[in-house]
Formats: C-alpha cells, structure tokens, sequence
C-alpha cells in the first residue's frame, strides 16, 4: 500500500509521536516543540516517569544513580555536558577547563585498594603494572578498524592471547603469577561493565575502536543525573509528554484516518496496549534495543525489513548492574575511591564457568565510594553479564547476606558488620528496558548501527518519512552513552525539520 501522507496533506502542520520518554525521546521533543511547524507533538513513555535508563532515586539521605552514572568526556563536544551546564546543573569543578582537557581514553582510574578473597591486599604497584598491561592491550584493540583484517573475531580474544604471550615473559615465582592472572581477570570484569556484556569475547574486534572518547574527567551530578531530563522535560508545552502509555504496535505504510481530522489520511497508526490509536504523520522509536529485540516480531507491522530486523538481532545488548550498600561506619579509609575484588585463583586464560547460583558474586569487579551523605556510608558495587541477571532474580535478603560474607573474606575481618540497607538495579528485568546499553557484537559492525538509525519506508526519496529511530544504539560513534542518545534525538528531529522547515537554521551543532 502506498503511503498517503505527504507534506502537502498537513494543512495544521504535522503530527508527530515519539515513542519513549528517555533522553533521546526528550531530546527530538525539545527540538521539535521549539519550532513553529509542529504544533501536533506527543511523547508516549510506557512508564510513570520520564528519563529512561537515567533513573536518580532519593535513598539512604541523598540521591543515587539507579541508571547513568556519569557524563562520559565532559568537554565541549559533549551535548550532555553542554545541556547540563546552560541549566546550572554542574559545579566550579565540573565545569573548569582543567577537568575537560583530561584524557582518560575510556579507562577507569586505578583502585584505592584491592582486596584478594584471601583476605589479603594486593599490592597496588602490582595492580598499576596489570593495568597497564590492559589498558595497553585495549588501547591496541582499537587499531584495528582500518586493518583488511583481525586475528581473532572478538576483543576478549585478542586480549587473552596477547596476555598469554606476555605471561610466558613473566619471571616472579608460581604464587605470584597466579596473582597476577587474578588482577587481568578482575579488569576483564570491570571491562564487561564498561562494555555492557557478559564476556568481551562477545564484542566485535574489528568496529571496536569506532567508539568515540571525548575528553574530560568523567563527573556526576550532585543533585541527580535525572535533574537534567526534568529540566528538559519542564521545557515542554504541559501534557506532551503521556506516562503509562506503552505502544504495542506501530502500523505504518497504511492510510489512517480520524475523526477530528476528516479527510486527512495518515501513514501511519500508532497503537497502545490500551487499545488508543495515535494516527500519525511520523513517528520517532526512541526505545531501547533490548525491548526491539524482545518485541521485534510484534511491535511493527507491516514487519520491519529483513535487513534491519537482522541488525537489531546482531547488535549486542547486556547487563550492567548497580548494588547499593548502606554501611553504620566506613571500613574503608576517608580517601578510598574505588574498591577492587579479585578473585584468587581466576584467570582470563581458563574458561571456568560455575554455576551462577554459586558463583554469581565473583563477577562483581568491586565497589564505588560514593560520597558521604550527612553521616551516611555508602558503597556501589557494579556487576555485569549473565550473573549481573541472575543476581535480579536474587532477593534483598540474598544479596545482602551474599556480598556481607564476600566482603568479610575480603577484607579478613569476619566480625565485619554487615550492611544496614541494600537497593539495587535490574536493568535485565525492567519490560520495557531489558538490559542495559549496546555493544558492537561478534557478527555485527558500526553498519548495523547505521542501519537501524535508518528512517522508513526505505525506497527512495519521494517516500514520506513514517519511522524515525533514535537511541543510543542508533550512534555509530557514540552508542551505550546517554551524549549518544541524545544526539541521535537531535538527529531525528533535524530530519524532520529539514522536511518542514528547511528554512530553519538548526539551533545546534550537529556531532
């Protein structure tokens, strides 16, 4: 069927629905509500809140980040960083030009202290040589995107069998080899994290170094990351935004009609779980891939094209997960940071895999300090995978008995008292989430990304725009970060401006 909807046919301007109220959805919204040309604009967010995967809640005194944790590179070319600094979001720090000239080239900084299940410290200066011989190897990954070819398919394979040449180098006696092996395995977890997968044998070799680092000294937001969603959200006309609206089909290539509109058809039919149709000229999917991935067969139809539905199937989609701690008293000394665990007798060179009931904990790669709330103590661990899952499926009760006992051995101190309140995420669980963020998986490239940012119909230029899709999996460069969600917002609302109003001068820099 043809599409009938065409810019001729929209005589009171365009109706336009975004679908998913993150920071991507928020992002095309602003643009569009600030242009005369689209007076007929609506977010849908399936759930009671807006922000998506940025979720700050008020708990143990203060606020913490159920979701996005930090701006990653807060620099100039960082539309977040931007957009939190014209609404007085960030500090003196923050914002000093020393912080955003600092190149962390995507890596975490170095532990404060590091704890072996012995019940023994690592000595930091064996933890800095390990780091660097990581870093150093992940560094060496990225050179790959331009090569004809790579060695191994994935990251975690490069890596594994570098560290295997080097250890043959490796001269210290058996004891402390092994230890070594425990700290590489302990920053393989810490990557996954980063990475949001369960293995970085999963993520692809030859696009990783497409990944975009700005530079910046990664920073938080005092008040709560979902500050900056609820500024942009207090920027839109009242009642665009409908909460506990989740879409259950988007009907597109169609001629729909509505009643308040007569004689206008639309290309395309939004419809709800509740039943409620949205007749639409266009409509933006700023959803997660995790929940295309779960409802790819039923959420489109007519059914996305073959090649499109491939690269949702390919493009990676995991677990990254938080687990809050609450302590009476600090264990930790006033200065401490971050906390690593490594687990003795681990290594990246052995495929152990335990059961996950049994051994889920070991792939928690430590704790976050979080500042100190009025008296309140409180630790983030972060865990990711396919034991970061299984932990949701855990209760409180569980998990806090679980990582009381860890920590006990961990720091030799079996009286340790245990933890007064846990929270924690479950990104894996949330329906209308089912994960974390992207990844370029073995069997996928940056062209799958491209792919998928892809507007519908796809034949040609004289077909109307009827599917916009934005979200952090749709940026080549900058996918799994909350600045990549919310360009790709941008993305989609300047296409649709260039389509009615190409007139206009867009307000911002394109990244």
């Amino acid at each position: 069927m043809e599409a009938t909807g065409s810019v001729g046919k929209a005589p009171g301007g365009p109706r336009v629905l975004v679908v998913g109220g993150g920071i991507a959805g928020l992002g095309a919204a602003q643009r569009l509500c600030g242009h005369s040309a689209f007076p007929h604009l609506r977010v849908l967010e399936a759930t009671a809140r807006a922000g998506g995967r940025i979720r700050s809640e008020r708990s143990f005194g203060g606020v913490v980040e159920v979701g996005a944790h930090w701006i990653h590179g807060p620099s100039r070319g960082n539309p977040v960083f931007q957009l939190a600094a014209e609404y007085g979001l960030l500090g003196e720090k923050e914002l000093s030009e020393e912080n955003q000239l600092v190149e962390t080239g995507g890596h975490v900084g170095l532990p404060s202290v590091s704890y072996a299940s012995s019940g023994a410290r690592v000595s930091l200066q064996l933890v800095a040589e390990m780091a660097t011989l990581f870093y150093g190897l992940v560094d060496q990954t990225r050179e790959f995107l331009h090569a004809a070819e790579t060695p191994v398919p994935s990251v975690g394979e490069y890596l594994k069998k570098e560290i295997g040449q080097h250890v043959t180098s490796w001269t210290e006696d058996e004891e402390t080899r092994k230890l070594k092996l425990a700290v590489l395995n302990s920053f393989f977890n810490l990557e996954c994290c980063v990475s949001g997968t369960h293995s970085m044998d999963l993520v692809a070799l030859a696009p990783f170094g497409e990944y975009t680092v700005l530079p910046g000294l990664d920073c938080t937001f005092s008040k709560g990351y979902q500050g900056l969603t609820n500024c942009m959200m207090a920027s839109l006309p009242e009642d665009t935004v409908v909460f506990e609206k989740p879409v259950k089909t988007i009907h597109w290539n169609g001629s729909f009609q509505e009643a308040a509109f007569p004689g206008e058809t639309f290309p395309v039919s939004v419809e709800c779980e509740d039943g409620d149709q949205f007749p639409v000229h266009h409509v933006i999917v700023t959803v997660p891939l995790g929940f295309l991935k779960e409802h790819l067969d039923t959420f489109f139809d007519p059914p996305l094209p073959a090649e499109k539905a491939e690269a949702i199937r390919k493009i990676g989609f995991g677990t990254n997960n938080k687990i809050f701690l609450e302590f009476e008293e600090p264990f930790w000394e006033p200065d401490c940071q971050l906390i690593q665990l490594v687990w003795d007798d681990t290594s990246p060179l052995e495929d152990a895999a335990p059961a996950l009931q049994d051994a889920w904990f070991r792939k928690l790669i430590g704790f976050v300090v979080l500042p100190a709330f009025a008296s309140v103590h409180v630790l983030c661990g972060f865990i990711a995978g396919l034991e970061s899952e299984f932990m949701e499926t855990l209760s409180d009760e569980e998990v806090l008995l679980c990582l009381t006992q860890v920590l006990r051995r961990m720091t030799g101190n079996p009286q340790l008292p245990a933890p007064k309140s846990i929270l924690r995420s479950r990104w894996h669980s949330a329906p209308y989430t089912r994960g974390s963020y992207s990844y370029v998986a073995v069997g996928s490239t940056g062209g799958d990304l491209d792919l998928l940012a892809q507007p519908l119909p796809a034949d040609g230029a004289g077909a109307q725009l009827q599917i916009l899709f934005a979200g952090e999996a749709t940026h080549r460069t900058f996918y799994s970060t909350t600045h990549g969600a919310l360009l790709s917002g941008w993305r989609e609302a300047d296409r649709l401006l260039s389509l009615w109003a190409p007139q206009v001068q867009q307000p911002r820099p394109r990244l």
